[in-house]
């Protein structure tokens, strides 16, 4: 195969949280992809940077008492941990709020503009008068217009699922400062996508020439349309100040760079600061920015970017001069025991806190490699199948091989080991870990090359477990016991065919455990950096076995979960999906931004109520919530469906009293209608507590 030369990314964490390990599936399977290719002889750039641009950065900045850059500086060291813990091995970390990225983004849109592809027009927005500020959807909340619910967002109602403008909120209020928003208007630029030549270009970028998966390509002709129906929208890309980010030339500072623009271009960015600043040479950034030469740009992504790297960055660049991506692999999110991560549950787990309970990153690496493939589908992390398989695979099949054999080979032969001989090598009767290895590496390699990691483990632990099957079928412990000639050179063959099976695998495996592979190299002198060529070198010496990988105990994983429940703050942002990259920028709220104080006609609004826990019980199907039924006086009986199963067993709550908010509307839920909600506390340390009065309290009475 012709040596390859590829640029690779991964999308853009958001400056303005922790890396947890719905990111690191990302991550990983972009860092295995890249240390495959490199262990085939291919030139590989893996570039990445922090996505720091926006609004909430720049307002959880300023309720830090810090400057953006004083707090992007402080996350992207942070996050450059992270990676460095999980080997995921960037050729370049960077920053979007960079020189180089301000320089392309300017040129970009000076070319498009050029081209007669931006156009300006007055846009109808909400405002915060105390903040003087434009306010993005998610920091507006008000009431649903389709069905009541209160503090809803500017987008989308939580409650009955309706999504609408903000301008259609009822009663709405800026999370920013809390007073009533004001609708205003302001020019803003557009980047026509509507062009006939933008859509020209993307029905045959995405429908024809292979860039996509075909489930991403079907998702791309959906939102196309048929030709002529007018689908693509022309796409914002201007922000009014105050707005941390790059102004837009011409503007006098007044309009800013949607994060949306700069973010990708920091691909770029970061490719160029890694050329210029380890001086590999000025014609690297043409091969691999401009089109015409032989080289590939990949892009890993979540799913749910899938619309701006497949529509708007391809077409931004194809009319402003750049090369296109070549392939845009997106995946899955990512599930912990079958459900989203969850705060309350511990499952919303961060790099550095799985680091800091002292687990093996390389178990996680594994763990996701053997459920990773090349679709779209979500994968799972199951916290007790976590420690099962890495317990069973990593230490009982493949570790095994090693400690198990070399043992033997050190006392009996002084860690000198046999070699394939002409007329043996290929044999399957003569050295048959090895035959049957190399078979398991080829079926690994071109599973690799089609990011079906899972197949690629699957392959490699079977042969794994063949070779154990071998060696406790020449039973050496008993061979070693006798003297004969016969028996010494069978006990030196089948420990030094195991031993050399498991070296076929370790290189097999080096994408997946870089750091595990490395030690095993030195152990069994074999060639740093592994490349794939070598994998049928033999091995001469093995030196004294040394520990390579422990179990997992369960009660890490215990303490894991309990630590990230622990850690949550009252301040901490509630991320709206997984991933977190650079699309949730704006729907990233700080409960910093949250008002600080209230009127007493705000408090006066809702209607507390003493209420008497008349019945309770379990909810099929759901793991966290109880079905109380209360009898609250006057106003009746009310059905609530509370989430405290953790806390409490049902018996014990019949009869009590507790306050209930009793104005709440009502909200239909997959397991009924809940009418209401029981007020209970929690904090920092474990436990949940509902509020219940002093004795003398009847239902019904008002809480004031």
């Amino acid at each position: 195969m012709p040596r390859r030369r590829i640029l690779v990314t991964s999308a853009l964490p958001y400056a303005n949280g922790a890396i947890h390990l719905g990111h690191l599936v990302e991550y990983i399977q972009t860092d295995i992809w890249v240390r495959f290719q490199r262990m085939q002889g291919h030139e590989v750039h893996y570039v990445g940077a922090d996505d720091t641009h926006g609004t909430p950065v720049m307002l959880r900045a300023e309720s830090e008492g810090l400057t953006p850059e004083q707090l992007i500086e402080r996350v992207w060291k942070e996050h450059d941990r992270d990676f460095k813990n999980f080997s995921v091995g960037f050729d370049n970390y960077y920053s979007t709020h960079s020189p180089e990225n301000r320089a392309l983004c300017e040129e970009i849109y000076g070319k498009l503009e050029q081209s007669g592809l931006i156009t300006k027009r007055p846009v109808e927005q909400f405002y915060d008068p105390v903040k003087a500020m434009f306010l993005p959807d998610r920091f507006i909340k008000g009431e649903c217009p389709k069905c009541g619910a209160k503090d809803q967002y500017g987008d989308s109602c939580e409650v009955c699922g309706a999504t609408y403008s903000p301008t259609e909120l009822k009663n709405p209020y800026s999370t920013v400062s809390g007073a009533e928003p004001v609708r205003k208007s302001s020019e803003h630029h557009f980047f026509k996508l509507s062009d006939p030549r933008c859509e020209g270009f993307l029905r045959r970028y995405t429908q024809g020439e292979g860039h996509l998966q075909s489930e991403a390509a079907n998702k791309m002709k959906e939102w196309l349309g048929e030709a002529g129906e007018g689908k693509l929208s022309d796409w914002d890309i201007s922000r009014d100040a105050p707005y941390f980010g790059f102004p837009i030339p011409g503007t006098d500072e007044k309009k800013f760079f949607y994060v949306w623009l700069d973010a990708p271009v920091g691909y770029f960015a970061s490719f160029t600061h890694h050329v210029r600043s380890k001086k590999l040479g000025e014609h690297l950034l043409q091969d691999f920015l401009r089109p015409g030469s032989h080289t590939e740009m990949v892009h890993f992504i979540g799913k749910d970017i899938l619309y701006f790297h497949a529509l708007f960055w391809p077409a931004m660049l194809e009319h402003a001069g750049f090369r296109t991506p070549s392939k845009v692999f997106a995946h899955g999110f990512l599930t912990v025991n079958g459900e989203k991560m969850s705060k309350s549950r511990g499952t919303f787990i961060t790099a550095n806190s799985f680091i800091e309970q002292g687990l093996n990153p390389e178990w996680l690496r594994y763990y996701y490699a053997a459920k990773l493939g090349p679709t779209m589908e979500d994968i799972d992390l199951n916290l007790d199948d976590f420690v099962a398989r890495v317990n069973s695979d990593l230490v009982g099949k493949f570790i095994n091989i090693l400690s198990r054999a070399s043992g033997f080979v050190v006392k009996h032969f002084d860690g000198q080991l046999l070699e394939p001989t002409p007329d043996m090598q290929g044999k399957e009767v003569s050295w048959p870990a090895t035959f049957r290895a190399i078979a398991a590496a080829e079926e690994a390699k071109e599973a690799y090359e089609g990011r079906e990691y899972g197949k690629a483990m699957r392959a490699i632990m079977r042969h794994a477990d063949r070779i154990n099957e071998l060696f406790d079928a020449a039973k050496p412990w008993e061979l070693a016991k006798k003297n004969d000639a016969e028996s010494r050179n069978l006990l030196h063959t089948v420990c030094s065919d195991c031993i050399s099976g498991f070296k076929v695998l370790t290189y097999a495996l080096a994408p997946i455990l870089p750091v595990t592979s490395e030690r095993i190299a030195k152990l069994l002198n074999l060639p740093l950096p592994l490349k794939w060529v070598n994998i049928d070198l033999p091995c001469k010496k093995t030196l004294p076995y040394e520990h390579l990988m422990t179990r997992v105990d369960a009660k890490q994983i215990t303490a894991l979960t309990e630590v990230n429940k622990e850690s949550l703050k009252p301040a901490a942002p509630a991320p709206h999906s997984q991933q977190r990259h650079a699309q949730h920028q704006e729907n990233a709220v700080e409960a910093a931004t949250e008002p600080a104080t209230i009127s007493i006609d705000d408090f006066t609004k809702i209607d507390l109520r003493i209420a008497r826990i008349a019945n309770a019980e379990h909810v099929e199907g759901a793991d966290k919530l109880l079905k109380l039924t209360l009898d609250v006086g006057e106003l009746g009986t009310k059905q609530v469906f509370a989430g405290i199963k953790s806390a409490y067993d049902p018996a014990t709550l019949v009869g009590r009293l507790t306050v209930v908010v009793a104005n709440l509307a009502p909200r239909k839920m997959k397991f009924g209608m809940s009418e209401g909600m029981v007020l209970a506390a929690s904090g920092d340390a474990p436990g949940l507590f509902i509020l219940s009065p002093d004795s003398g309290a009847q239902p019904g009475m008002r809480v004031k």
